[in-house]
């Protein structure tokens, strides 16, 4: 399934990832695993006391004993970070013994980022073939991934984005190295048939489908390719029809054999773990691997500056328009994301928001929101409307533009700032609660670039003030780095006869 337009209100809400997926709170879009563990109680006191403290340095932490390969990287909120000496392997663990559950998760360096025309797509196909076998772990053998977690009842899931590709399974403890040895194995041993691909094409050829059924999402993809001229964010996640169709078998190999290398992965485990114990696991099944054979390549490419407001139109059958207003704001790093979240939370979070108001209120729109979806390069601020019936998109448009208007030229105001970051905090617990979403937060950091986001962003939140969303509002949403989209629905025999 593809998320791409979420009622974003937050972070990473309108986050593009292909797999099965769910939304968090406040609009957060993130993959909907199940965990069966309330979360480390590490984890939820670093939440907790993130408005008390400020922003932490990395502190060090002892490494477990008698456990050699290892390099003691850091540690920052109840993670520790280590590295894998042989092969560059990345590995973070956090404990916690509250339930017998260990959910484990590999995360890629690889997205549709790395992909050019051609391949678009790629990183999604390699997603679903993961799942087809390995030498060692396939349905021939009775063992294969699905097999295994079916026997042991764990949830597994993988996810596809821009920045980074995602395998995870919340099970019990006892099952942890029966599928640490799976993940380790389809890191290099994968299976990649010709006939495996002609029956996943069909699967993601289906998706794409039905992702084009959806006006928003295509009025989305439009605005998207739109703002970003060259960096490779310009491609939907999952890709355009053509490659998925006839990408070669050849292409996802050597796909595969550039980004699937433990030097471009981060292993994390969350849960009832023993620190040493699990290292020596990841030693056993990853450590047979060597460093990828030629560097990983680097993502060169720079969006060059834009020169004036771009604006999209998408007529189709549908019922309701919409008008999505975009903006290229920094990457997810950068420290100027925390002022720009809390914006997005005064414009659209909850019926005091100022979108509710000055829209959903006065009958323009049947709901409206604000977020950006944060990128390992430069990231994207969307703010967004759907028409009421009888409402003009010119209007709604002013309406949206009016808001930003307010907020550059007469701020805002200290309770408006108070109350989004208590909704921040509370919102932060729920996507913390259990080990599956834990993982699934840490990935999204990693995808940016940093995993100790996860621990001192919201630190970072609370430090907010009111000139500071002024002043972001001023910086980023200017009318001429714009990108507009409307969504113009259309009857059916009106579109064929176009």
């Amino acid at each position: 399934m593809v998320e791409k337009f979420k009622n974003p209100v937050s972070r990473m809400a309108l986050a593009a990832w292909v797999g099965c997926a769910g939304v968090g709170a406040l609009g957060t879009v993130f993959p909907a695993a199940v965990s069966a563990t309330a979360a480390p109680a590490v984890v939820q006191a670093a939440a907790a006391s993130a408005a008390a403290q400020p922003a932490a340095a990395p502190t060090p932490a002892s490494s477990p004993t008698g456990v050699a390969g290892f390099s003691f990287v850091k540690s920052l909120g109840g993670i520790d970070e280590y590295r894998l000496d042989s092969n560059g392997l990345t590995v973070l663990l956090v404990p916690d013994h509250s339930a017998p559950v260990v959910t484990f998760q590999v995360t890629y360096q690889v997205g549709s980022r790395n992909e050019v025309t051609g391949t678009t797509g790629a990183t999604h196909i390699l997603e679903h073939m993961m799942f087809k076998g390995s030498e060692g772990f396939n349905d021939p053998k009775g063992n294969s991934i699905k097999q295994f977690l079916e026997r042991v009842g764990g949830q597994f899931n993988a996810t596809t984005s821009f920045d980074r590709t995602n395998y995870f399974a919340t099970i019990g403890r006892e099952s942890l190295e029966g599928y640490i040895a799976i993940e380790a194995d389809r890191m290099r041993h994968l299976w990649l048939h010709e006939g495996d691909r002609q029956s996943e094409m069909t699967v993601v050829r289906n998706e794409y489908e039905r992702g084009k059924n959806d006006p928003d999402n295509v009025l989305m993809e439009e605005v998207t390719a739109a703002a970003y001229e060259a960096l490779p964010y310009h491609h939907p996640t999952i890709g355009w029809k053509s490659d998925i169709e006839h990408v070669p078998i050849a292409r996802l190999r050597e796909f595969y054999d550039t980004f699937y290398w433990p030097n471009n992965a981060t292993v994390t485990v969350i849960g009832d773990l023993d620190p040493a114990a699990t290292l020596s696991l990841v030693k056993k099944y990853y450590g047979v691997y060597a460093h990828s054979p030629a560097p990983i390549p680097a993502m060169y490419t720079e969006e060059p500056a834009q020169s004036g407001e771009r604006r999209v139109t998408v007529k189709r059958p549908g019922e309701l328009g919409t008008v999505i207003i975009a903006h290229k704001v920094p990457n997810g790093r950068d420290a100027d994301q925390p002022a720009l979240d809390m914006l997005d939370a005064i414009l659209s979070s909850g019926k005091n928001a100022r979108l509710y108001r000055a829209l959903v209120d006065q009958g323009l729109a049947l709901n409206a929101g604000a977020g950006t979806d944060l990128h390992h390069d430069l990231s994207l601020h969307t703010v967004y409307a759907v028409l009421a019936p009888g409402a003009e998109h010119e209007q709604v448009e002013r309406a949206l533009l009016g808001e930003i208007a307010k907020i550059k030229s007469e701020g805002v105001t200290a309770a408006e700032v108070a109350r989004v970051k208590q909704q921040f905090t509370a919102a932060e617990a729920y996507k913390r609660d259990g080990t599956a979403a834990i993982a699934a937060e840490i990935n999204e950091w990693i995808a940016v670039g940093d995993w100790t986001l996860y621990v001192t962003f919201p630190q970072k939140v609370q430090q907010v003030t009111p000139a500071d969303v002024q002043r972001v509002a001023k910086e980023y949403l200017k009318d001429d780095q714009s990108t507009t989209g409307w969504f113009i629905p259309v009857p059916p025999s009106a579109e064929k006869g176009s």
